[in-house]
């Protein structure tokens, strides 16, 4: 499985920035894809991922009503929001692929390279 995340750069507080996951390889039809986040100085943590068969969904309560996680069907793409940003949103952002639905970083086998988000207050 190969991820590419693309979308970062710089935005003011308030403002909006769409992320994007290119994700390819997948050898089952059922499978997760999450955004991660690691802000400078702190762990990396879980924001949100989504379900292929059902198009599930979760959030981290830091993101929950400002972000949405969804796939562009046009790009084959597993889209990442982002509105209404806050400085604390800064940080370097993964997109990732595991099996299993879940947004615990251990569930994850496969990252891409992260991009790079920067609010500006």
């Amino acid at each position: 499985v190969q991820l590419v995340e693309s979308g970062g750069g710089l935005v003011q507080a308030g403002g909006s920035l769409r992320l994007s996951c290119t994700a390819s390889g997948f050898t089952r039809r059922n499978y997760a894809i999450g955004w991660f986040r690691q802000a400078p100085g702190k762990k990396r943590e879980g924001i949100s991922c989504w379900r292929s068969n059902d198009g599930a969904t979760y959030y981290a309560a830091s993101v929950r009503g400002r972000f949405t996680i969804s796939r562009d069907n046009v790009k084959n793409t597993v889209d990442l929001h982002m509105e209404r940003v806050l400085p604390e949103d800064t940080g370097v952002y993964y997109c990732a692929a595991a099996w299993a639905y879940s947004n615990s970083e251990a569930a994850y086998d496969y990252w891409g390279q992260g991009t790079q988000v920067t609010v500006s207050a």
